[in-house]
C-alpha cells in the first residue's frame, strides 16, 4: 500500500507541475501578444503619419522615404477611407476582419483619411493559441484525474477481491472438518435429531465460502426460476429471525425466469432482507414482490423500518456508509456490484419515507 501510495503521490505531483507549468505558459502569452499588439499599433502610427505626407506632398516632397514607409507593411491588413468613404488605398486586405481599429488623419480642415488596420495574422495566433493550449491543458488534467480515480477504483476492486477469495479459501478446511464430524455423527448418533440442523448449517456455511470465492471472477449465469431463488432466502430468513418480524411473498402465476448466479443473487435478497430487519428494529414486515414488466424482471423489498432521508438514497450503497452501531456497511456495496457488474441490472431506492419504511427496487434485463 505504500508504494501505491508513493505513486498516487507522483502521479498527483506531475499533474499540478503540469498545470502549473500551463499556467506560467498562458501568462507569457498573454504578454507576448500585448507587446507584439503595442509595437504593431505603433507601426500603424507611423505607417498613418507617412500616409498624411503622402496625401498632403506637392513637387518639392521627397516621397521617396514615405513610399519606403508605406511599402514596408506586409503583414498588417489595413485599408484607407477619404471622408466620402471612398478607398484610397488597401493592403494585406484578405485578412482584414469586420473588427478593426482606426486612425484618422486630417488633410486640411475639409479633407481627412481613415486608416483603419487589423491585427496580423501572426497576432491573431498568437492571441487564439492560450485558449488552444488552455483547452489541451483541461483535456489532459481530466484524462489524468480520470486515471488517478481508475487506478484508485482498480486497487480497491483488488484489495475487495483479495479479501474475500482470502475469506473463502481460509473458511475451505474449517468447513470440510465439520462436514467430516457431522459424518461421524450421524453414524454414532442416528436418531439425534439436532443433526439434520447442524448439518443445515454446515452447508449454508458452505454456500457462504462459494458466495465469497465468486466475488472477482466472472460467474456463470444460468436461466433459472426467479420465485424459487426468491423463496429460499425468505425460507432460511424466515428459521433465523423473530416471530415478530413477518414475511409475505408475492409471486407472479406461471413464474419468472432469469439468468442468474443463484447463489449470489440469494446474497442480494439476503443481504436486503437483513438490511429491513435492522432498519425495524426486529419488529415490522417485509414484503418482497417478485414480477416481470415491460422491460424488466423486478424484485422489490419493502420494510416498515424508520426509512432513508432523500439524500443518503445513492449513499447507503456505498461502500463502509452504516447507521449501525457495529458493521463494516458493505452489505448494499456488495448487493450493488452482484447486481450491476455481474447480472447487468440496476438496484436503487424506489421509495422511502421517514417513520414508514422503504422499498428497494431490483431491475434485471430479459
Amino acid at each position: 500500500m505504500q508504494w501505491t501510495d508513493r505513486i498516487r503521490q507522483v502521479k498527483i505531483i506531475l499533474i499540478t507541475a503540469a498545470v502549473l507549468l500551463s499556467i506560467a505558459s498562458l501568462i507569457v502569452s498573454h504578454f507576448l501578444v500585448h507587446d507584439l499588439k503595442s509595437e504593431e499599433r505603433e507601426k500603424m502610427q507611423t505607417w498613418a503619419e507617412a500616409m498624411r505626407c503622402f496625401g498632403a506632398a506637392d513637387e518639392n516632397t521627397d516621397l521617396s522615404l514615405v513610399l519606403r514607409v508605406l511599402n514596408s507593411n506586409n503583414t498588417i491588413p489595413v485599408v484607407v477611407y477619404d471622408q466620402d468613404g471612398r478607398v484610397q488605398m488597401e493592403r494585406n486586405t484578405d485578412g482584414l476582419r469586420d473588427s478593426y481599429h482606426a486612425i484618422r488623419i486630417n488633410l486640411s480642415d475639409t479633407e481627412w483619411l481613415d486608416v483603419c488596420y487589423d491585427d496580423s495574422r501572426l497576432l491573431i495566433r498568437l492571441t487564439l493559441w492560450p485558449y488552444i493550449q488552455l483547452g489541451i491543458v483541461m483535456v489532459f488534467v481530466v484524462v489524468a484525474i480520470f486515471a488517478l480515480l481508475s487506478s484508485k477504483r482498480a486497487e480497491q476492486n483488488k484489495v475487495w477481491v483479495g479479501l474475500s477469495k482470502e475469506t473463502a479459501h481460509q473458511l475451505g478446511t474449517p468447513i470440510s472438518s465439520l462436514m467430516a464430524w457431522v459424518e461421524v455423527l450421524k453414524e454414532s448418533h442416528p436418531d439425534d435429531e439436532l443433526i439434520p440442523e447442524m448439518e443445515k448449517d454446515v452447508k449454508r456455511l458452505e454456500l457462504i465460502a462459494e458466495r465469497f470465492s465468486k466475488i472477482g471472477s466472472l460467474p456463470e449465469l444460468k436461466m433459472c426460476d426467479l420465485g424459487e431463488v426468491t423463496t429460499r432466502v425468505v425460507d432460511y430468513i424466515t428459521q433465523r429471525t423473530s416471530n415478530k418480524v413477518r414475511i409475505s411473498l408475492d409471486l407472479p402465476e406461471g413464474g419468472v425466469k432469469a439468468r442468474l448466479c443463484a447463489p449470489l443473487f440469494e446474497w442480494v435478497i439476503e443481504n436486503l432482507c437483513k438490511n429491513a430487519i435492522d432498519a425495524m428494529s426486529g419488529e415490522g414486515s417485509i414484503n418482497i414482490v417478485v414480477k416481470r414488466e415491460a422491460s424488466y424482471n423486478v424484485v422489490e423489498v419493502s420494510d416498515t423500518g424508520k426509512g432513508i432521508l432523500p439524500k443518503y438514497w445513492e449513499t447507503v450503497f456505498l461502500p463502509g456508509f452504516t447507521t449501525k452501531s457495529r458493521g463494516w456497511g458493505l452489505g448494499l456495496s456488495l448487493a450493488r456490484r452482484i447486481v450491476e457488474e455481474y447480472h447487468r441490472g440496476h438496484i436503487f431506492v424506489k421509495s422511502s419515507q421517514i417513520g414508514e419504511g422503504t422499498t428497494f427496487r431490483i431491475e434485471l434485463r430479459f
